[in-house]
Parts: C-alpha cells; sequence; structure tokens
C-alpha cells in the first residue's frame, strides 16, 4: 500500500504539472494577453504598459514566467490578483465553500437518486419503470444543462414563486433555512445528469451481480431475496460505482461553472468565467491547478476505497 501511494503521488506531481504547464501556455498565448485591459484605460501610454508589464514580470521569455510563478505555486505563493491585488489563494478560498455547498448537495442527491433508481431498473427490468428511467436518463444527458437551469427558474420561481431564482441567500436573512430555499433549485439542476449517470450504471453493475454464480448459490441456499440484494449483490455492484464517484468530480466541477451562472451562485465557476473576462489570469491559473488537485485526489481516494470494499484488490 505504501508503495502505490507513493507511486501515485509521483504520478499526480507530473500530471500536475503538465496541467499548469498548457494552461499557463494556453492562457497567456491567448490574443490579447493580460495586458489588454490596461490599454483599454484613457489616457494610457505605450510608455505606461511598457513600465506595468516590467513590474508584472510580462516583459520576460513565456518558460520563465512559468518557472518563477510554478516555483512560488510550490512554495504555497499562487500570486496575486490583477483585479484588486488580493492573494489568489484567499479570493479562491472566500468562493470555495459555496462551490463545495453546491456539489455536495448535488452528489448526496445523485447517489441516493441515482442507485435508487439504478437498483429498482435492475430488479425490475424492462417493466414500465425502467423504460421510464432509461427514457428520462437520456434526455437528462441530452439536454444542456443552463436550459434545465433557465425552465426550473421560470417555472418554479417566475411562475409558481416557491424557489428564489438566484443567489446564494436573500440580503438581511442570513437564516439556515434561508440558505436551504436558496440551495434547493441549483443543487437539483446540478444533481439531474450525475442522477442519469449513476441509475444507469447502478442498473448495469446490478445486472451483471446477479448473473453471478454466488448469487445462484445464496438463492438455492434459500436467502430471503432482499438479504441477498442488499448483502451480496450491492456490495459488489458499488466497487465499479466508487470509481465513478472520483472520474464524476470533472464532470460537477463543470456542471457547477453552468449552474453558478445560471443561477448567480457565488462560487469558483462563476469567479472563473469572472475572471477570464477581466482577463485576470492568476486566479484562472490557480482555479485550474485547484481544481486539477481535486480530481487527482478524488481519483486516488476511489482507488483506495475500492481496495476496502473488495479485499481482493491489491494496490501494491
Amino acid at each position: 500500500m505504501g508503495r502505490y501511494l507513493l507511486g501515485r503521488l509521483g504520478q499526480n506531481v507530473v500530471l500536475l504539472w503538465l496541467v499548469s504547464m498548457i494552461g499557463f501556455g494556453v492562457l497567456y498565448l491567448a490574443p490579447g494577453g493580460p495586458l489588454s485591459q490596461f490599454a483599454m484605460v484613457p489616457g494610457m501610454s505605450q510608455e505606461d504598459i511598457a513600465r506595468i508589464a516590467q513590474q508584472m514580470g510580462l516583459d520576460r521569455p513565456l518558460p520563465v514566467q512559468y518557472w518563477e510563478w510554478f516555483t512560488r505555486l510550490l512554495m504555497g505563493d499562487w500570486g496575486r490578483s490583477y483585479r484588486d491585488s488580493q492573494p489568489v489563494l484567499h479570493v479562491i478560498g472566500s468562493h470555495l465553500w459555496a462551490t463545495l455547498e453546491l456539489m455536495i448537495t448535488a452528489t448526496i442527491i445523485a447517489i441516493f437518486l441515482g442507485v435508487w433508481i439504478g437498483v429498482m431498473g435492475a430488479i425490475r427490468r424492462y417493466s414500465f419503470f425502467d423504460s421510464l428511467a432509461t427514457i428520462g436518463a437520456m434526455i437528462a444527458l441530452s439536454i444542456p444543462t443552463f436550459w434545465f437551469g433557465l425552465v426550473t427558474i421560470y417555472i418554479f420561481s417566475v411562475k409558481l414563486g416557491w424557489l428564489p431564482p438566484g443567489n446564494r441567500y436573500t440580503i438581511g436573512d442570513a437564516s439556515f433555512w434561508d440558505y436551504l430555499h436558496h440551495l434547493i433549485a441549483p443543487s437539483l439542476v446540478l444533481a439531474l445528469v450525475e442522477v442519469a449517470v449513476w441509475s444507469r450504471y447502478m442498473r448495469a453493475s446490478i445486472l451483471d451481480v446477479i448473473n453471478q454464480d454466488f448469487i445462484r448459490t445464496a438463492r438455492a441456499k434459500g436467502l430471503p431475496e432482499r438479504q441477498i440484494l442488499l448483502r451480496h449483490a450491492m456490495r459488489n455492484a458499488l466497487i465499479p460505482m466508487i470509481t465513478l464517484a472520483g472520474l464524476q468530480i470533472p464532470t460537477l466541477l463543470g456542471g457547477a461553472l453552468v449552474t453558478e451562472t445560471v443561477f448567480t451562485w457565488p462560487g469558483m465557476g462563476r469567479l472563473f468565467l469572472d475572471s477570464l473576462s477581466y482577463r485576470d489570469y492568476p486566479v484562472v491559473m490557480g482555479i485550474l491547478v485547484f481544481s486539477a488537485i481535486m480530481v487527482l485526489v478524488g481519483n486516488l481516494l476511489a482507488d483506495l476505497l475500492c481496495a476496502i470494499v473488495d479485499p481482493r484488490i491489491r494496490l501494491d
């Protein structure tokens, strides 16, 4: 186990370096560049722009800029925002919990609904419920998330008035129930695609397990069907689902970006789009690196959990 962890940590460091290098190059080679915002300021001369570039270190070759930025990153200095000169870690931290709040709630909803729908679809294969779940999953996977968000706002906020159209809380009311009231719509929209994915994978996994020899043996011994499903089939069917949970982190991050924009949710997704429009590249790079770290850590935890759930899996 120790050798496996060291090997994976080494791989993750290399992957993080590659992601940061590619992201840094793409951002700084994009048309305009970080100095374009200063060129639009009235009365700004070329000499002023050149002086700003020198102060920010943007007049140096791109490999030199990247190496200086990456070495500072490893030391815990992620740079400062071009927008308000705040440390990048502080800017990300001020928006992080809002995104985690949304992602955790959506994941809990997706796991409970997706697993239940998948199991019911598997044990009632080809029934009306299974057909309805399949059609619903295909619709959820085919239609863009932002469309579901706009429809949710129109129906439940504009027409029915049941839910607020956006934001994280009502100004002047920071109670728990107000937070929860604002969290319902964006978390359900973000969880919709995840429910479709989890239900399809869970259905396929259960169908694969219940046809195994050990399930037939359990039935031959006269064990109740409920005990066979919960104690034997579910445990083995959850192994690929744990791996899926780690792989779903990028999907959640991408969905959070769209959902936060539609519902004006003050999280990292909205911060990412605002920073891109302002060309605040240190914050954009900080979000890219932080997202990459979340994905790598999620995949590593998924591998470790698979080994815990199924002792037959050996990581060494």
